[in-house]
């Protein structure tokens, strides 16, 4: 019997957290099937339209934005872009024929998925959050299967579609072992002192970026380095403060892109926490202290890093006492190895570093056998 070629919709964008697993996905289920077609629906002017054709795959987007919370004449074309993204989504997915259709959030996963279902097309959605959007609670009626990451989502979905597969992982991350020399000669770092890893995000958190600033003279007395990404907005405001104090054992850089170097050589870490972030921390498995960003969606940040300090993985800073408390609490930790131990294994115990193998898992578990 000839081998069917299978064929899948992937849909979720809007921001790195939807197109990061997306794309991830996406990469696993060509590991497993090289020859499987890949086709992605994405939102018109979003980043998706950049990123995923950048990662090497096709992608048709959709008119469709979201509802803005105050009357403007963008909610009056509304209507108009869900009924012009609905018969889009029908056109693409009956010209396309996918075997299953899968929706990591984001406004164009709404109307792809939705005439998936209708179709009879088996859908799936990864969730990242502890608390999910509204487009995937809206979807989570009619899809087949939803890919969590986090325990006790049955209060948001149907509990007999959930399989708790936690979110997908950068594959470097996934093996650290071995890197710590490299890391020390690409950072240019002392082997002998330990690290503290500031993430003021790829936009810079300039909380956390001040926070730091503020401390930033007590490192003459403490015998530890510091590596700290700051963001493109916040690295002249650092580099001025260390030159003018003559602050040594600091290296600072605007973005990181050897992410898995800086967690081999890291002792603690201080992040935001999105949901991507969180799981990358899990399977890293360091002292992790979370600022969780204000400015997001439903507060997603602080459910997400509240789950975590709850069990003892993490420590938790609401983002309005950081200046007064996160350096004292680095200090804290770094010297003291029973709680860093703690807090390491803690949080390492909740890695999932096969997250997207399982995904993939089900994602073929739901293919219907084609009938001759």
């Amino acid at each position: 019997m000839a081998h069917h070629r299978h064929k899948y919709i992937i849909s979720g964008g809007g921001t790195g957290g939807h197109i990061f697993p997306a794309i991830a996905i996406a990469d696993a289920l060509k590991d497993r099937e090289p020859d499987a077609d890949i086709l992605f629906v994405g939102a018109r002017g979003r980043m998706e339209m950049e990123k995923v054709p950048a990662a090497g795959y096709s992608i048709k987007g959709l008119w469709i934005s979201g509802l803005q919370r105050k009357l403007s004449l963008k909610n009056l074309l509304f209507p108009c872009k869900v009924i012009s993204s609905l018969f889009k989504a029908w056109r693409i997915l009956r010209s396309f024929r996918p075997d299953v259709v899968i929706g990591t959030g984001g406004y164009a996963s709404g109307p792809t998925l939705r005439v998936a279902a209708m179709l009879g097309i088996p859908t799936l959605i990864q969730e990242q959050n502890s608390c999910p959007g509204i487009t995937n609670k809206v979807l989570a009626k009619r899809a087949d299967r939803i890919c969590v990451a986090f325990e006790g989502m049955e209060k948001f979905f149907p509990s007999a579609k959930i399989v708790v597969t936690g979110n997908p992982v950068r594959k470097d991350i996934l093996r650290l072992n071995g890197k710590k020399k490299p890391a020390v000669e690409f950072f240019q770092l002392n082997p002998e002192l330990p690290v503290l890893l500031v993430l003021g995000g790829s936009l810079g958190a300039r909380t956390i970026n001040e926070s730091i600033l503020q401390g930033l003279s007590n490192l003459k007395d403490q015998p530890l380095q510091l590596l700290w990404q700051t963001g493109r907005s916040f690295l002249p405001v650092a580099t001025r403060h260390i030159r003018q104090h003559q602050i040594s054992g600091v290296k600072v850089l605007d973005f990181i892109s050897r992410m898995d170097l800086a967690y081999a050589l890291a002792d603690l870490i201080v992040s935001r926490a999105g949901a991507i972030s969180i799981s990358e921390l899990c399977v890293v498995g360091k002292p992790v202290i979370l600022v969780p960003s204000p400015n997001v969606t439903a507060d997603h940040q602080t459910k997400n890093a509240a789950v975590l300090a709850g069990m003892g993985a993490a420590i938790m800073i609401p983002d309005k006492l950081a200046k007064e408390q996160l350096w004292n609490q680095c200090m804290a930790i770094m010297n003291n190895p029973a709680i860093s131990t703690k807090l390491a294994s803690g949080i390492a115990s909740l890695g999932r570093p096969d997250a997207t193998g399982q995904i993939v898992n089900q994602v073929l578990s739901l293919i219907k056998p084609k009938t001759q």
